[in-house]
């Protein structure tokens, strides 16, 4: 089958340079190793930008049949170049082009792009989460709020922005800086102590959970990793892949997931990330629509230990899609 490989490398395939630019993208040797596993698969690849040019690109590569049915498929790994909800811009493309696609939909990915929307979504359902307000100023009414508290960007993703508030003296200062710097409100939740575990998520109508990951901060004093820890090269948590977790919170903490990914509209895979407080409740934290797929990231860690290789992993969340769209796999 043709599959076109669509991620954002090269920022400058737009007409204007404007609007708040994505932070984020694949590395290359990532966006390769999928390339290469799909090939492995017996599929006809092609590395294509999620930029203006994708249509002509997409039409010469997988132009329709007679009968007006797709001729292939595009694995997204498009974070977006520019503007917002950016994980959003390739799937609106494809879906007004008519191209199946991997992943969540436009609405998917815009609402687990809003942290305050997919709170609110997530809380309707029953599920629990950490008590939170939305701030412009940081003057605003904190009373409800336990010290300490993260703050955050509305919209975002990687750490950019986290910051941890320990006193409502420093909160102003805080929320200040994500209106400044990101030009958005702020997010700002009460802190959870405790183990940090991250449920990866497959498949659409019975979703597969894999493997529990567990997060290890070790010693360190606050159970958080900012993008200062990372710019500072601080160690980053141990990854322990399966948590060791009694089998009844796991049972919890799988179903909660699995509300989670429902409730946010997400398809063929995602990550959710929860905490779990020192007297055993649970708490979700975010849900990541387009989980990384490096070496390194949880997603493949997880998959890993289901007993999946990167190659077959990269070929289910295809063959996944295509059920999807077509009701059988490739």
């Amino acid at each position: 089958m043709r599959v076109a490989v669509v991620w954002n490398h090269d920022h400058t395939g737009v007409i204007n340079r404007f609007g708040q630019s994505c932070p984020e993208d694949d590395d290359r040797e990532t966006v390769e190793r999928v390339v290469a596993s799909l090939q492995q698969g017996g599929h006809e690849t092609l590395l294509c930008e999620g930029d203006k040019g994708l249509f002509a690109t997409l039409e010469r590569f997988m132009p329709p049949d007679s009968h007006a049915r797709p001729s292939g498929i595009v694995f997204n790994m498009a974070y977006g170049i520019q503007g917002q909800c950016h994980s959003s811009h390739v799937p609106c493309m494809l879906e007004m082009a008519g191209v199946p696609y991997t992943g969540s939909s436009p609405l998917g990915h815009g609402l687990a792009l809003d942290k305050v929307i997919t709170k609110r979504l997530i809380r309707d359902g029953g599920v629990p989460m950490p008590n939170f307000r939305v701030m412009r100023h940081g003057t605003e009414s904190a009373d409800d709020l336990r010290f300490p508290v993260v703050v955050k960007p509305r919209h975002g993703f990687a750490s950019f922005g986290l910051q941890l508030v320990h006193e409502p003296a420093q909160l102003r200062h805080a929320v200040e800086m994500i209106v400044t710097q990101y030009a958005q409100d702020a997010l700002v939740e009460e802190y959870i102590e405790g183990r940090e575990i991250c449920v990866a998520l497959l498949g659409n109508g019975e979703l597969e959970a894999l493997p529990l990951v567990e997060l290890d901060f070790g010693d360190r004093e606050t159970r958080l990793f900012t993008l200062e820890d990372k710019l500072k090269m601080v160690v980053a948590p141990q990854r322990i892949c399966p948590a060791q977790i009694d089998s009844r919170l796991a049972t919890v903490l799988r179903d909660i997931s699995v509300a989670t990914f429902r409730a946010c509209q997400c398809r063929d895979y995602a990550r959710i990330d929860l905490r779990i407080d020192r007297s055993g409740q649970p708490f979700v934290l975010e849900i990541n629509s387009m989980p990384g797929l490096s070496p390194t990231s949880i997603y493949p860690l997880a998959a890993r230990a289901a007993g999946h290789s990167f190659s077959s992993l990269v070929n289910r969340i295809l063959d996944v899609a295509h059920t999807r769209y077509f009701g059988i796999g490739i």
